[in-house]
């Protein structure tokens, strides 16, 4: 199971060919794609025509969702923004902790274009292309 990031579906939608476009249109034949309920939203929030919406809803909808936080993950978040602060390390973005706390806890993977995640790779983040 891999976990994508906005930033992915971003250029994938926009038609961006890159290697982790690619590595997405890989990972979608092969199903081993899952979704995140903060990424679905903050993916889907970012189109500007009803069709875009609508046909990107039901490629996305299609997929397994995952809650991404919960108390638990919030509190775990928290610890590993202090630490990545205390290492002098600021992560731009509490979603992005939130989100990375949630592959690092669950064992996923991340294909993700966003540098705030490259950090956590510290803290246990295994991103695709690491």
């Amino acid at each position: 199971m891999i976990l994508i990031g906005t930033s992915v579906w971003i250029d994938y939608f926009n038609g961006r060919a890159n290697k982790h476009t690619d590595k997405l249109d890989d990972l979608l034949s092969m199903e081993l794609v899952i979704m995140g309920d903060i990424i679905l939203a903050d993916t889907l929030q970012g189109f500007r025509s009803n069709k875009d919406f609508k046909k990107a809803k039901e490629l996305l909808g299609n997929l397994k969702c995952y809650v991404i936080t919960n108390k638990t993950l919030a509190i775990q978040s928290a610890k590993n923004f202090r630490q990545m602060r205390k290492n002098g390390i600021a992560i731009r973005k509490t979603i992005d902790v939130l989100i990375g706390t949630f592959y690092i806890e669950n064992d996923i993977q991340l294909l993700h274009i966003d540098r705030d995640f490259k950090p956590l790779e510290k803290l246990g983040l295994k991103s695709v292309f690491q």
